[in-house]
């Protein structure tokens, strides 16, 4: 089964140095772009992350330092980057908890003004697991019938999670194929940033998930404690996190 897409979505998956989304980095990304007519572009980055790949990372996806001493910065890429995914929705496996949370942080640091707001992502491991509670290469086996070969290689990975999804859509009738009915199925809790420290409540607006402020709507803290805003801005958060709380800011004062 094709995907039926009102607009490109781009399926990525990201090697990066380590699983802390607010202090690692990306040493590879692969970007693999489904149009509605059914064009297809592929991409493939090797990344400098400019800080030392920790061995028992490179155990894992074979990338060394030397390997990407001489690639570019993730700095030099996100143009490229942002340019071939701005006007898509995003897949990914495991991507809503991992992949577009550290992508986001990468090209919000490399001063680009990236946001979901008009995209939706589709997450194929949430539907994997909600059907049948598997991994990455035991989906591809169960779904498509093969080997995951070169496993932990962002191409690899890339291409096995389209693949899957398509055989997702052609096994399971009552999933539709739709990309903003995927997103809704695939999300796990409805948050404002990548991070969860910001959430919807059943009133549909922002509360904090952390903290001594955890479950109280941000607009009430920010009237209540201006100083939290600015601690939040100038201690370790996540930059989306930190984007989001502006916005919330901004609108709140555009309101008065």
């Amino acid at each position: 089964m094709e995907l039926k897409l009102n607009k490109p979505i781009c399926f990525f998956d990201l090697e990066t140095t380590g699983i802390d989304i607010g202090k690692d980095r990306i040493v590879e990304i692969s970007i693999f772009k489904v149009f509605p007519n059914g064009n297809k572009e592929s991409k493939t980055w090797l990344v400098n992350p400019t800080i030392p790949i920790p061995p028992q990372t490179t155990a894992v996806h074979g990338i060394t330092d030397e390997k990407v001493a001489n690639e570019p910065t993730f700095a030099e890429l996100a143009p490229h980057i942002h340019n071939m995914i701005k006007d898509s929705d995003l897949g990914g496996f495991n991507s809503d908890r991992f992949d577009i949370p550290l992508l986001a942080e990468e090209l919000l640091r490399a001063g680009v003004d990236f946001d979901m707001k008009n995209k939706v992502s589709v997450d194929v491991q949430t539907i994997f697991h909600k059907m049948e509670e598997r991994t990455l290469s035991a989906a591809l086996k169960f779904y498509c019938g093969k080997n995951l070969d070169n496993a932990h290689s962002a191409e690899a990975d890339t291409m096995a999670t389209y693949e899957i999804l398509k055989a997702q859509l052609d096994r399971y009738p009552e999933l539709e194929n739709d990309m903003k009915s995927l997103s809704e199925f695939t999300t796990r809790k409805k948050i404002a940033d990548f991070a969860g420290m910001i959430a919807f409540d059943n009133d549909n607006e922002e509360i904090f998930t952390f903290g001594k402020h955890k479950g109280a709507k941000v607009e009430k803290v920010l009237e209540t404690e201006p100083g939290y805003f600015s601690w939040i801005q100038n201690a370790d958060f996540p930059l989306y996190t930190k984007k989001v709380l502006t916005g919330i800011k901004l609108r709140k004062l555009n309101t008065k």
